[in-house]
């Protein structure tokens, strides 16, 4: 079955960095766009990042554009999210997730999550 396992997250100041790893498995990782989301306290899940198969392709929300990048290594099957200058407002869960093509119509798949939070 499809499995999302982020980790790398944790407490860090101001200004800090943190990367974010998602090992992905159970589909063709190598064939499928990823994307990171992120969901604040009291706040609705928004989207981060997104990276296309091949990772030639990256989409960013204004919010982290110029401080994250997303990569991908699909000999690994991992995800990555490199978070530079972060700040207090980065402060949420971090989900992996991808949408792939059931029977049924396209389905979404999420990880468990993981939690960062940017404190002096």
């Amino acid at each position: 079955q499809v499995q999302l396992v982020e980790s790398g997250g944790g407490l860090v100041q101001p200004g800090g960095s943190l990367r974010l790893s998602c090992a992905a498995s159970g589909f063709t990782f190598s064939g499928s766009t990823m994307s990171w989301y992120r969901q604040a306290p009291g706040k609705e899940r928004e989207l981060v990042a997104s990276i296309t198969s091949a990772g030639t392709s990256r989409d960013y929300a204004d919010s982290v554009k110029g401080r994250f990048t997303i990569s991908r290594d699909n000999s690994e099957n991992t995800l990555y999210l490199q978070m530079n200058s972060l700040k207090p407002e980065d402060t949420a869960v971090y989900y992996c997730t991808v949408v792939l093509q059931r029977w049924s119509g396209p389905r979404a798949y999420w990880g468990q999550g993981t939690q960062v939070t940017v404190s002096s």
